[in-house]
């Protein structure tokens, strides 16, 4: 049986204390993260397999278009 590829994006920010969080916006609560961006996104190849497995469902990631970045005054 031939396997299905699926391409997901991963969103990596980085906290006050230089950890990087790797979030999956394709699979609700999918995130993890590292001390190295490398380490994330290791993880965040774990995390998924693990979601999709739990989930059992099919998962349809969506088409990434771009990110923008919104500064504002409060």
């Amino acid at each position: 049986m031939k396997q299905k590829v699926l391409d997901f994006t991963v969103l990596i920010e980085q906290d006050e204390e230089g950890t990087f969080i790797a979030k999956v916006p394709d699979i609700q609560g999918c995130s993890t993260q590292g001390k190295t961006i490398e380490q994330a996104m290791e993880r965040a190849r774990e995390a998924i397999q693990v979601c999709i497995e739990a989930d059992r469902k099919e998962i349809q990631p969506m088409k990434f278009v771009g990110m923008q970045r919104i500064e504002m005054s409060v």
